[in-house]
């Protein structure tokens, strides 16, 4: 039987902040309560034409695969997408989303999905926090010596949120088979 987050098994996330522009990624070990920082960054499509969608999918795409690649997470999240006020620009995420999302189940990685309203909960502890509040709550989590980028933080705060969900998801697990 594979161990579960609570057996003190090491588990590698992989953390999505997803857009057409700048898609935030996180890297983070959790170990039962403990949580170590691996890597981040961001993927960006700025160097293409506005214009170039299947451009810039395609760079999402190879990029979230590279990521994955290189730091070989057990596990991803991804933040879930709501309607904005311009529908184009929903439309627009949505697309950029569907490709972190395809890039990940390309590779056979499991997709745990979070609003920002939980990320910002979990790692904030309100569902309102800004950017700032959540590129500070990250640092202090993960001791890192300077505030992550905003993209990089959210990513971060995604892969933080599913190591504390997938903790109490197994525990509640362990108590339902007893």
């Amino acid at each position: 039987m594979p161990p579960t987050p609570t057996s003190g098994a090491a588990r590698r996330i992989l953390g999505i902040d997803p857009g057409l522009q700048v898609t935030g990624f996180g890297v983070v070990d959790a170990e039962g309560q403990s949580l170590r920082y691996v890597a981040s960054g961001t993927i960006t499509t700025g160097h293409l034409a506005r214009a170039d969608l299947p451009g810039r999918l395609k760079v999402l795409f190879d990029g979230i695969r590279e990521v994955a690649r290189r730091y070989d997470p057990d596990t991803c999240s991804v933040e879930i997408v709501f309607v904005n006020v311009n529908a184009q620009s929903t439309l627009l995420l949505g697309q950029a989303r569907g490709a972190c999302l395809t890039a990940l189940v390309s590779m056979d990685l499991p997709v745990a999905e979070y609003t920002a309203l939980q990320m910002k909960k979990s790692v904030a502890g309100y569902g309102k926090a800004g950017k700032p509040e959540v590129q500070e709550m990250v640092m202090r989590l993960l001791k890192l010596p300077a505030l992550p980028g905003k993209d990089a933080a959210d990513a971060l705060g995604l892969a933080i949120t599913h190591a504390h969900a997938g903790a109490l998801n197994a525990r509640l697990a362990a108590a339902a088979r007893h």
